[in-house]
């Protein structure tokens, strides 16, 4: 990703669309080459704020080159951007990262899993993956966002820890209670969902491709700041270690230890 240089990208609109959730639509060339999975550096305007916020793609419209940003405010930088209004402009660098393989899906029964703010990306997945079958399974604290669009692209389950809707407890349970089945399986989210499903997808004999959520500085593999245990050696390295942010943030769940 050396060939990546910063730009600088148009807010076209942005709401609140649940407690501290924010969707923002944003013009940038970064929108051409964007596959699900994949993610985007944004820059803060306050100088005390130096590295960026990598924040994972929601939706791609290639045709009118934008992209939709789907973020939870939990600091000061995405309160930052959480203030922005359309027309303001932003520094960004994008995409980044390796997204999800989509051709592995083709002619299979795909379980698309999401949790917390790991629900995003896997909108546009949802939207583009080629599959049999698509059952969607999300994780919530309470309040949902993006449902109604994942509605459109496969079938939805929800699972809240209170049990206001759907499911209560994980994904996992959504999983079980609605006796879903899948060849393949697909999921972002907190490392403790994402080490479940490692374990389940092996119980099952499925592939399982996953996207790791990491702190990251530089956003580009230079810094090593947001490392996770492999197999194999890294070449980069020569260590059993991948760069989340280079390597990443989509791995196939056989090649990473979660423990």
């Amino acid at each position: 990703m050396a060939d990546k240089v910063k730009e600088k990208a148009v807010v076209i609109r942005q709401e609140e669309i649940s407690l501290d959730i924010y969707s923002m639509w944003i013009e940038t060339k970064a929108a051409q080459s964007a596959k699900p999975g994949q993610f985007v550096a944004l820059y803060c305007k306050d100088g005390s704020r130096m590295l960026p916020r990598p924040i994972s793609i929601c939706e791609i419209d290639k045709a009118k080159g934008r992209l939709r940003l789907v973020y939870r405010v939990v600091g000061k930088g995405t309160k930052e951007f959480s203030q922005c209004h359309a027309g303001a402009g932003l520094e960004l660098m994008g995409p980044l990262g390796n997204g999800f393989p989509m051709e592995a899906a083709k002619g299979k029964k795909a379980l698309i899993i999401g949790g917390g703010i790991g629900v995003p990306p896997m909108l546009e997945l949802a939207k583009q993956l080629e599959a049999e079958e698509k059952n969607i399974v999300c994780g919530y604290r309470d309040l949902l966002f993006l449902d109604n669009e994942l509605k459109e692209n496969g079938s939805l389950y929800v699972a809240t820890e209170d049990g206001s809707v759907g499911t209560k407890g994980t994904v996992l349970d959504a999983i079980k209670e609605n006796n879903i089945t899948a060849d393949i399986l697909f999921a972002c989210g907190p490392m403790p969902m994402l080490r479940a499903l490692k374990a389940y997808a092996e119980e099952n004999h499925m592939e399982a491709y996953i996207s790791l959520e990491e702190k990251m500085a530089c956003g580009i593999g230079a810094c090593l700041g947001c490392v996770c245990k492999t197999k194999e050696k890294d070449a980069h390295t020569n260590v059993n270690n991948a760069r989340i942010c280079k390597e990443g943030p989509v791995f196939d769940a056989e090649e990473v230890d979660l423990s």
